[in-house]
């Protein structure tokens, strides 16, 4: 699905709510909801509002890593962006140039690189990594082409290189570095193995504790699940690859119970649309699971579980847009759109969001 119209740039949010005024808070964002074609423009601070008493909403807990980490590759310079762990304890990655702006560019070729190797032109360079550290690209993570690739890292363990020596991802369209603090939602919980999302989960970055706070006291209740995103570069629009989840058996019990009793299920983002949707049955039963979800949500598939979903705004190339339109329906997701361009709505991780209801 690619939406036919154009984000103008100065609709992409470069600072996060809090930094754009004195007083203002995460949740000083607005919020565009779309009930099929009709559309309302909110504050989300009026969430608590436009949900029942019964509402079960789908939060994910995957903290956000300092996933961007500079590096060397001969005498040039590269940044590694550290998207997820594997299973046999290599990382896929991303290596992206420094664009002299503080942020990156996606890389055509360093000088300095090793000579090309069976397995893909990249395969076999290697990566000085702060602190002593070695990275090494064994393969591409898939066949779709050679911009994420399976490295293997010795002399460094990578939970404490990123602690140590990481950032947050960012691309151009922000204005600066952020603190980690700020790409944590209200939800994130650490992991045990070091292990979360290389890309902020930002659709539950508004979410206050106060607001949390208020929506439970009106009957509003969450079912917690957990789905470690990859890195998404700002150039690419595929669809997403294989991703790590869980959905325990108490947020199984309630997303079950909410829809038996005709209850409205909503997603608070794509990512927990796909944990979700990774644990449901033909028959719609959610159960508990984890492990690696490759389910990429398309109207063809259509959605089992969720009623709803809250989400940013996304380019009108973005992948994601096929979910949406699974969920809503593309005549919704075109009168959205449209309406959030008119009204001057901002873009990406930390603008502002769309709600969509039945």
């Amino acid at each position: 699905m690619t939406l036919a119209l154009k984000v103008p740039e100065e609709l992409s949010a470069r600072l996060p709510a809090e930094q754009r005024g004195p007083w203002l808070d995460r949740d000083d964002v607005r919020l565009l909801v779309s009930r099929g074609t009709q559309v309302s423009h909110h504050s989300f601070a009026e969430l608590p509002r436009l949900l029942r008493s019964g509402d079960l909403l789908i939060v994910n807990t995957s903290p956000t890593l300092a996933a961007a980490v500079d590096g060397r590759v001969g005498d040039a310079r590269v940044v590694v962006h550290f998207s997820m762990r594997g299973d046999d304890g290599r990382w896929a990655v991303e290596l992206r140039e420094p664009d002299g702006r503080g942020t990156t560019r996606a890389r055509a070729g360093v000088q300095g690189e090793a000579p090309a190797r069976e397995g893909g032109r990249l395969a076999g360079t290697e990566v000085r990594l702060p602190g002593g550290g070695r990275l090494t690209l064994e393969e591409p993570l898939s066949a779709r082409g050679e911009r994420l690739w399976w490295a293997r890292v010795t002399g460094a363990e990578v939970p404490a290189v990123l602690r140590e020596h990481g950032r947050p991802i960012r691309y151009s369209y922000t204005e600066r570095d952020q603190p980690l603090s700020v790409y944590q939602t209200v939800f994130a919980l650490p992991s045990a193995d070091g292990t979360g999302s290389a890309e902020m989960p930002s659709a539950a970055r508004p979410f206050t504790a106060r607001l949390v706070a208020e929506l439970v006291s009106r009957g509003v209740q969450f079912a917690p699940v957990t789905l470690h995103t990859g890195v998404a570069s700002a150039e690419a629009h595929e669809p997403p690859y294989p991703e790590r989840f869980r959905v325990p058996q108490a947020s199984a019990r309630l997303i079950n119970a909410a829809r038996a009793g005709g209850r409205r299920v909503v997603a608070v983002g794509t990512t927990a649309v796909r944990a979700v949707e990774s644990a449901a049955g033909a028959d719609g039963v959610v159960r508990a699971r984890e492990g690696w979800t490759g389910l990429v949500v398309t109207p063809e598939r259509g959605v089992r579980v969720v009623d709803g979903l809250l989400t940013g705004l996304h380019e009108p190339e973005a992948s994601h847009l096929l979910m949406l339109e699974a969920v809503a329906g593309r005549a919704a997701i075109d009168r959205g759109y449209e309406e959030a361009v008119r009204g001057r709505y901002l873009w990406h991780e930390f603008g502002d969001v769309h709600l969509l209801l039945p």
